[in-house]
């Protein structure tokens, strides 16, 4: 007798931890009764000893032409109750829904994130690469929520100019040098100071953004220019600093470094344009690895410069566990 699994457990590499991915169709749709059902979920999570897993991928075939996959991320807030932001996305996570819900798939797939589309593009050696796209593809100049290139927000550490960007997430991008810190050494090595400047920062930016501050969005990372052909990036979860970037980030950061072109100028597209890389083929450098992300441009029928697409990749991703435990209290209707 073959076990069912209820869920699995998948992680893609950089992501600063697993995801836990569910049949959405086995799942309330009401958000309170939903909500209730990940408590129960993530209290399960804690009670075996799994409480490093703070994301959840709520997937299911699609039944939309041209897609193979419906995905939904719910992000866990750190705190002592379960306390979850539905707003935000995750490119780790999506990933990790895909090898985890479509075992063994060898070929391309278009994953539907809410308003978003994502292309997955299997590659060599198991990895992926992701291509976002927002239908109909946005104006550069409608990315920036306050309708500037920057903003200056102040903190009780003192003003900063940032970017605010809003593509595959909303982003505050500051420079690592308004922070004080100097070289990649510098960055990488900051400890709970800059992270508590940094995390001030991004409250400033979700008020701005009209966001709860408390909640997981908008997204912030510092950026340098210290290398020739290189952006070096370190951004920050709800638990600390993030071990690479999120997919995401690459994203948004690809974005406003194209929006600099048209909006007059952005903290990223500035710091691009001294260490000579540009949107078309950006290189990324992290504390572990180096990304490379390509945004895709166009002319809308009004004239308006357009973003179509932002690619990013090689990504890989692993199932974990497969949980047989059932997990439902209940029978959700799809």
């Amino acid at each position: 007798m073959t076990t069912q699994v209820a869920a699995r457990i998948a992680v893609a590499d950089g992501a600063p931890c697993p995801t836990l991915v569910l049949d959405r169709h086995r799942l309330p749709r009401e958000e309170p009764a939903l909500r209730a059902e990940l408590a129960r979920i993530r209290r399960w999570l804690l009670r075996t000893g799994r409480g490093h897993v703070m994301k959840f991928a709520l997937c299911s075939a699609s039944d939309r032409p041209g897609y193979d996959l419906e995905y939904r991320f719910v992000q866990c807030l750190p705190g002592r109750a379960p306390h979850f932001d539905h707003r935000s996305r995750c490119g780790h996570s999506l990933l990790a829904g895909v090898v985890a819900t479509l075992p063994g798939t060898t070929r391309s797939r278009r994953v539907r994130d809410g308003a978003a589309d994502v292309h997955c593009e299997p590659g060599p050696g198991g990895s992926w690469s992701l291509q976002y796209a927002r239908l109909p593809s946005p104006p550069l100049t409608r990315l920036l929520p306050t309708g500037s290139g920057t903003d200056r927000l102040r903190t009780p550490e003192g003003d900063h100019e940032v970017s605010l960007v809003d593509f595959g997430n909303p982003y505050a991008f500051v420079a690592a040098e308004s922070l004080g810190l100097g070289s990649a050494r510098e960055l990488y090595g900051a400890g709970a100071e800059s992270l508590g400047r940094l995390r001030s920062l991004r409250a400033a930016a979700a008020r701005a953004l009209r966001c709860p501050e408390d909640g997981a969005l908008p997204k912030i990372a510092a950026v340098g220019a210290w290398e020739p052909g290189h952006l070096t990036v370190r951004s920050v979860t709800g638990t600390g600093w993030h071990p690479t970037l999120a997919v995401t980030g690459a994203v948004c950061l690809a974005a406003a470094v194209a929006a600099g072109d048209v909006a007059g100028s952005t903290v990223p597209g500035r710091l691009a344009a001294r260490t000579g890389c540009g949107p078309v083929a950006l290189r990324l450098r992290t504390a572990r690895d180096t990304v490379t992300v390509s945004a895709v441009t166009g002319r809308s029928p009004a004239g308006e410069t357009c973003l179509r697409a932002v690619g990013v990749g090689p990504k890989r991703a692993r199932v974990l566990e497969e949980i047989t435990e059932p997990l439902w209290r209940t029978r959700a209707s799809a």
